[in-house]
């Protein structure tokens, strides 16, 4: 039967009319250079020609985070979709079809080398960051990175380097990482309150991380840096944000574990400012899930500012005791987002800037560097 006659086929087992000890099914003939195609075009490409139109942007990975929260994120600030790219590329047509993207691809050199797009943003495991980040920086291309930056010093400075080399300041590409607690609704209303307070202020903030198995690549300080540089890093750029003032001493103190090891996902993490400020940084893996994940707490100048999982704010000392809730979690990825994607239309400033970024990007790599020990 031919591939087109099966239900013929099927119909032949089911009645019994003619006897029969095999049924052969005839594929069509398909030309093998279409099976190793590693693009998949749904759209012509086009580029963007005039400043102020929005920005095509490509994906470099297709994981769970990225089809969740980050595509979603930069389709509704107004970014035109190009690319996806990933190893596989079952997962990049997926998720290529599902959110309008021009192509897919297994491709990653042309995903960088493609004239429609002016932004990549690179959600692919910690280890290989670094060195998407100095390709699209090679490539002329803005940066958008998922943290964290990289996961060792050297990677650091390389992209420290090639960032430099790009231009003058003001024409150098735009390189952001992921932070998106700092664009939260509730952080935006705490740092705009905080903005007015000229006392040195002390924060703590803890996190309720919740367990991970050792053996998961996160876990793997060469492939994932380890917790406190793949995820630790986010509270620390907070607490950078909430004071608003560079770094001068980091330390850690991280959980012993059988045979006199550490464990780098409970631990104590204490940053000092250089305005005299200073905070510690909860984050325990050992605890319990029942408890909310996140808690930051701020007090300066006889007041005290506490959020809640991102949902609850509590204001003491600014007038009066106040609530301020949201009817749902918000954690700013949409509005951190929005902000990049607004930045390279408009030719606009870096919504973090690169030099801040750096900073939380060592003191996250020595801190995880001495937690290990």
């Amino acid at each position: 039967f031919a591939f087109d006659d099966v239900p013929a086929a099927y119909d032949l087992l089911a009645t019994g009319k003619e006897p029969h000890l095999g049924i052969l099914i005839e594929y069509p003939t398909v030309e093998h250079a279409s099976l190793m195609r590693n693009t998949v075009v749904w759209e012509s490409q086009t580029t963007r020609t005039t400043k102020g139109a929005p920005p095509g942007v490509s994906f470099l990975g297709a994981g769970n985070y990225a089809g969740r929260v980050l595509i979603p994120a930069f389709k509704a600030g107004g970014a035109q979709l190009r690319c996806i790219a990933s190893s596989g590329g079952v997962t990049a047509s997926h998720f290529g079809r599902r959110f309008g993207f021009a192509r897919a691809t297994t491709d990653t050199d042309s995903l960088f080398a493609a004239e429609d797009t002016d932004v990549v943003v690179i959600a692919t495991r910690h280890d290989s960051h670094s060195r998407f980040v100095l390709q699209a920086l090679d490539a002329g291309k803005h940066v958008f990175v998922e943290k964290p930056l990289a996961v060792t010093m050297a990677q650091i400075d390389a992209i420290s380097a090639a960032w430099t080399a790009c231009g003058a300041p003001g024409s150098r590409p735009l390189v952001m990482v992921g932070f998106n607690r700092r664009f939260a609704p509730q952080v935006q209303r705490m740092k705009a309150l905080l903005g007015g307070v000229r006392e040195a202020k002390s924060v703590i903030i803890t996190v309720n991380a919740g367990a991970i198995p050792a053996t998961h690549w996160t876990q793997d300080p060469k492939v994932g840096g380890g917790r406190i540089i793949g995820e630790g890093c986010h509270f620390i750029d907070l607490m950078r944000f909430l004071v608003g003032c560079r770094i001068v001493d980091a330390r850690v103190q991280a959980l012993g574990g059988a045979n006199g090891t550490t464990r780098d996902d409970v631990c104590v993490i204490t940053l000092v400012f250089a305005d005299g400020s200073f905070g510690t940084i909860n984050y325990l893996a050992n605890g319990h899930k029942g408890v909310p994940k996140e808690r930051v707490e701020v007090f300066c100048a006889g007041r005290i500012l506490q959020l809640d999982n991102f949902r609850q704010l509590r204001t003491c000392g600014w007038g009066s005791v106040r609530k301020h809730n949201l009817w749902r979690q918000n954690k700013g990825q949409a509005a951190c987002a929005q902000a990049f994607v607004d930045a390279v239309t408009n030719s606009g400033a870096a919504p973090i800037p690169f030099e801040e970024i750096l900073e939380v990007a060592r003191v996250a790599v020595a801190l995880g560097e001495a937690a290990r020990g």
